[in-house]
């Protein structure tokens, strides 16, 4: 199997600042300059300082220096800005433009407020509280599994993301997160250490054997966590994200349709609470129905993109609206 899902992995705050450096990449073949060499070499010493002393502040802290870095990153950074006002007015066409431009600062200072908790579970020794399962989320996980034929659990880079696999892990489910390598081999080896001090097991699918690696975990009737909702360099195809034509990768409907395995979307959602916090809300995406062909793999893709587009549309200030998710559309005006 070629088809490997393209899938960030559990620190992505991490990688996603690391690969804002990257100039050559070493999985493609890549040479670095010497000027390279030393930009690289840099940005390892910062991260491994930071990874090395991240232990010794508060949650608290991180948190509002990750809401402040929003702030900044909404201010300073105007064509990240557009492009997610450009977005919001896609999936938000009822709203003015006052109306979008207030959802894309929220969204700035919210996803940095969630940048900051990500950082604080950079420490393996910090506990993460994981997030309460919804009504009947555990159920239909739970029956998912019980079928024995593996659970391909899409996702979404929505709230907060990487509590999603700390949950699972903490609740002793079967959970593994396909991965793609970090562009600098030593970033790689820092992942696997803190993931591996969370529990939470990884395939990479550039690694020789990954594809028969994802077919073993689903045939054991483990749960293979796969985020869907950004754009990425995999076999994809065109099918609607909240309201529009995207590129979406294909592989793991592919997968799911070829082995029989369950398929669920679960992501952070709103609870129905009064102190309004977030819950791991899980669905059942219908497969029964669908053939292993390239109609199927089309309508389950569909499928998919229509809970998590429903999931966001529900709380829409906790996706990441600044990734370039329609590119054949940013010309719209806002």
């Amino acid at each position: 199997m070629r088809d490997v899902p393209d899938v960030p992995d559990a620190p992505d705050a991490l990688r996603d600042v690391a690969d804002v450096a990257r100039v050559a990449d070493l999985r493609e073949g890549g040479r670095w300059t010497l000027a390279q060499r030393a930009k690289n070499d840099l940005l390892w010493l910062l991260v491994s300082a930071a990874v090395a002393t991240v232990g010794r502040l508060p949650p608290r802290v991180l948190r509002g220096a990750g809401v402040a870095l929003g702030r900044l990153a909404h201010l300073v950074l105007p064509p990240a800005r557009r492009l997610a006002e450009r977005n919001v007015a896609l999936a938000f066409p009822e709203l003015d433009r006052t109306a979008r431009r207030a959802l894309v600062a929220r969204s700035y200072r919210t996803l940095g407020g969630y940048l900051g908790d990500a950082v604080a579970m950079l420490d393996p020794r910090r506990p993460v509280t994981p997030l309460p399962f919804a009504a009947d989320a555990r159920t239909v996980l739970d029956a998912a599994i019980a079928e024995q034929r593996g659970v391909l659990f899409a996702s979404a880079h929505l709230g907060p993301w990487e509590r999603v696999a700390a949950t699972l892990v903490q609740c002793e489910l079967p959970f593994t997160a396909v991965a793609r390598e970090a562009y600098d081999p030593r970033l790689t080896r820092l992942y696997d250490r803190l993931r591996g001090g969370r529990g939470l097991a990884t395939i990479y699918r550039g690694a020789p054997g990954a594809g028969a690696a994802l077919l073993r975990t689903l045939r054991r009737g483990h749960v293979l966590g796969i985020p869907m909702d950004l754009a990425s360099r995999v076999p994809s195809i065109d099918v609607p994200f909240l309201g529009h034509a995207a590129r979406t990768p294909v592989g793991p409907a592919r997968l799911a349709l070829r082995t029989g395995a369950a398929v669920v979307v679960g992501v952070p959602a709103p609870s129905h609470g009064e102190r309004g916090e977030l819950e791991l809300a899980v669905a059942r995406i219908p497969t029964s129905d669908l053939e292993a062909s390239p109609d199927g793999e089309r309508i389950l893709t569909t499928r998919i993109n229509d809970a998590i587009s429903a999931r966001i549309r529900a709380m829409p200030e906790g996706w990441v609206w600044m990734h370039p998710r329609w590119p054949a559309m940013q010309k719209t005006t806002v």
